[in-house]
């Protein structure tokens, strides 16, 4: 008996062609809603800024580089519309019963798909990611041009971590001013490391102004304050830093913002400095999973849209697998939640939702194809 291995039919080609259009089409639709209503958004709170001309090219440039990472949170949603619309589309023409009349079992048409998904699902993670990211950086400096206030600073608290085996410090900043590390209201709380890992307070120390540069703080303005001791006031001092410029900057983005590629460095550094690494870890693992959430939402979809159009009730097992995917997206979101707050460990919180849906849609095909 001959062997196919990966290669495709042209049955399996031509369904997996229509789902992936239905896929991309369905990615449109919603890109342009969501894209339509950033633009607006922008466009009322940008574009309205005193102190700055704004034009439409800039409120244009400020959408499309936001665009990417609103396109990876829809994915999952371009997968669950999509792949229900064209299964249900093959089904309403009878091209299903057709295939099914030929012998061809739901199996072969669906796992395509399926491994389509999971190949999007790569690239995304590979590619897309790091795109999102540095957009993402390039939304965040042009929004700040754009919108910030001559002769005021970032009003946002900022918190920073260094350490190694010796020495610990928690830095607490009130504001920001300028481009690099130029950090105002300043607290730093130092600790002193034990041999066996425990740590003890050294000393408490308030500046004015905190610069980053060649590895050294420098301090201006700086009152210092040992346990029980009395305060001193320093004109400046400078302390040695385990961050460059790059890092520090890295610590002020969220681990949403890192890049899929600097995850790894970043987990084994924040630990190195003896921090929890936990949201570096849960978003990495949220990464990983995402080809098996999108070949689930895929699975689950085209299990809901297979039923008989003759037997009746298509349209409502639709709409449940359309709930069914929101619910499985809010899950993914409260799982995320819990991951974050150490509630359950992080890969079990990013990994659990995605292979529900995959698993689950799978059950759902047993049960309809195979009785």
């Amino acid at each position: 008996m001959k062997r196919r291995g990966l290669r495709l039919t042209r049955i399996e080609i031509y369904v997996l062609t229509r789902t992936l259009i239905g896929v991309f089409g369905a990615l449109g639709v919603l890109a342009s809603i969501v894209t339509l209503i950033d633009f607006v958004e922008l466009s009322r709170t940008v574009g309205t800024n005193r102190f700055h001309e704004v034009s439409l090219a800039d409120i244009f440039n400020l959408t499309l580089l936001g665009a990417p990472s609103k396109l990876i949170q829809l994915l999952p949603f371009a997968f669950l519309f999509g792949v229900l619309a064209a299964y249900v589309n093959l089904n309403r023409r009878s091209e299903l019963v057709a295939l099914r009349a030929a012998g061809v079992s739901a199996w072969r048409f669906i796992f395509p798909a399926a491994g389509a998904a999971v190949v999007i699902g790569v690239f995304t993670i590979l590619v897309l990611n790091p795109l999102a990211s540095l957009t993402d950086a390039a939304f965040a400096r042009l929004d700040a041009s754009l919108t910030s206030v001559p002769g005021q600073v970032t009003d946002k608290a900022l918190w920073l971590r260094q350490g190694d085996r010796h020495t610990q410090i928690i830095i607490r900043a009130n504001s920001q001013a300028g481009e690099g590390v130029n950090l105002q209201d300043v607290t730093l709380f130092v600790y002193r490391l034990d041999p066996n890992g425990s740590s003890h307070f050294s000393r408490r120390i308030e500046a004015s102004t905190a610069e980053l540069h060649d590895r050294q703080w420098l301090l201006t303005g700086v009152k210092e304050a040992g346990p029980g001791g009395q305060a001193l006031n320093i004109p400046a001092i400078t302390i040695a830093s385990t961050l460059d410029e790059r890092t520090a900057l890295q610590h002020f983005a969220s681990a949403q913002d890192a890049p899929f590629w600097s995850l790894p460095f970043i987990i084994g550094r924040t630990e190195r400095e003896g921090f929890s690494a936990t949201l570096y870890r849960m978003q990495f693992d949220t990464l990983l999973a995402t080809p098996v959430m999108f070949a689930g939402m895929s699975v689950l979809a085209a299990a809901f849209s297979l039923r008989l159009l003759r037997l009746g009730g298509l349209a409502g097992f639709a709409g449940s697998g359309v709930a069914l995917g929101f619910i499985l997206f809010f899950f993914n979101q409260f799982c995320g939640a819990l991951g974050k707050a150490e509630v359950i460990p992080p890969a079990l919180a990013a990994w659990g939702p995605p292979l529900i849906a995959l698993l689950g849609g799978f059950t759902l095909l047993c049960y309809t194809e195979d009785g």
